[in-house]
């Protein structure tokens, strides 16, 4: 399995005061899940953030950032976003926010 440590290094602080974190290789790559529910993930050099399905659209045509296709299928309320748009602080913390903000009201 392929992922950028130092994206896994990131969102490691920016999830230390986070309760029930678990960490589980899965997608390829490294996920972190809270509360046993998959929040945010580092596959090669990008993240996958699982936000609010509601906000999607208008989140998509941010830099570097997709929308998440297996298959054929297109996974709304799942985005990659490419290292190169979150080497900023402020981008970083834009889509840990996103990511944690939607766990609170996520199904498992």
């Amino acid at each position: 399995m392929a992922y950028n440590e130092q994206l896994v290094t990131r969102i490691r602080k920016a999830f230390s005061h986070v309760r029930n974190v678990e960490e589980k290789r899965m997608f390829g790559g490294l996920a972190f899940l809270v509360d046993k529910k998959m929040c945010i993930s580092v596959i090669r050099e990008r993240i996958m953030c699982r936000i609010d399905p509601t906000i999607h659209e208008d989140v998509i045509k941010m830099p570097g950032c997709e929308t998440v296709t297996m298959g054929s299928r297109e996974y709304k309320g799942y985005v990659y976003v490419n290292e190169d748009s979150i080497i900023a602080k402020k981008d970083f913390e834009y889509w840990i926010s996103l990511c944690l903000d939607f766990n609170k009201t996520a199904k498992s």
